[in-house]
């Protein structure tokens, strides 16, 4: 692939002859998160339940999502980056410098989730059925924002010979490729990271919705921890193209998290399931053998 994008969809004019840029990552979102909604409409209707809800949580999921997301992309010091948490705290306006970029998955997902909670306690909503509405729109939702990181030129791997390899101007070089000597802008191409993540969550979505509608024994909130399992795992493997990856003790935080999330979801599913079935058997078990167990009870004569 030789074609670099601009990052810019259009400029409007203003008044003083300047121009105001409207950027593709914030439509690619704007529009990700709509086609999620659109997604957890179809899912109400299949439940019967109200599609409005869908629409009126939408509103505080984004405002709150996007503040997670600031906030997680605040906490976080990318490798090889010099704007990172200490960065923030010496320029603490910037942190609400929204148009500079700078979001995380993480805490978007964290945010909205509070979102929907609040919103549920609002209109006197389960949490779990509404939670579970929004995760195969989340796996959509994500696998067309991630394109807003093409258009960024950001979330790109090391560098590869592979057809799908990507070019990337020096203006975003990471710094370990900026020797244009050694990685020409003409000849050098660099794994795209964010295409294989929105690939991955594209079958997420798919996959999710099939479970939905086949698995009949699913529980409130197996949605949500369904897809806390699928994305950890999608994202630990991610990680291991990301370069610029934020490292707590020389391990990428996303796949600590995409491990954690691994471990705490896979369990959780498995003792919902399985665990509380087990335990009323036991329980059931021990009853009958106290009861074989204990003396006969005398009778009272009349």
């Amino acid at each position: 692939m030789d074609f670099i994008p601009s990052a810019i969809a259009l400029n409007i004019p203003l008044p003083n002859g300047t121009f105001f840029p409207i950027f593709w990552y914030g439509i690619l979102i704007v529009t990700g998160a709509l086609v999620g909604a659109y997604v957890a409409t179809l899912e109400a209707k299949r439940r019967n339940l109200d599609v409005d809800h869908v629409w009126n949580a939408l509103l505080v999921v984004l405002i709150l999502g996007v503040i997670g997301a600031r906030l997680y992309h605040v906490l976080s010091t990318p490798t090889g980056s010099a704007i990172g948490l200490q960065y923030y705290l010496d320029n603490p306006i910037e942190i609400l410098n929204f148009r500079q970029g700078g979001l995380g998955i993480y805490g978007a997902v964290a945010g909205g989730i509070l979102g929907i909670w609040l919103y549920c306690r609002y209109a006197k909503l389960q949490f779990w059925n509404l939670v579970d509405l929004a995760m195969p729109g989340l796996a959509f939702g994500q696998a067309i924002g991630r394109w807003g990181n093409f258009f960024n030129q950001e979330l790109y791997g090391f560098p590869t010979t592979l057809p799908l390899g990507i070019p990337i101007d020096a203006a975003h070089r990471l710094p370990q490729f900026a020797d244009l000597t050694q990685y020409p802008v003409e000849t050098t191409r660099f794994t795209p990271t964010f295409f294989y993540e929105s690939l991955y969550m594209l079958a997420i979505g798919f996959v999710l919705l099939f479970i939905a509608r086949r698995w009949k024994n699913a529980k409130p909130g197996d949605q949500l921890i369904l897809w806390a399992v699928f994305y950890g795992f999608g994202r630990f493997l991610t990680e291991f193209q990301r370069p610029d990856a934020w490292l707590l003790s020389g391990i990428a935080t996303a796949q600590l998290i995409g491990l954690a999330l691994i471990v705490i979801g896979g369990v959780t599913l498995l003792y919902r399931h399985t665990g509380p079935n087990k335990a009323q058997l036991a329980a059931q078990a021990a009853r009958q053998r106290r009861t074989r167990r204990a003396p006969p009870q005398p009778t009272e004569e009349n």
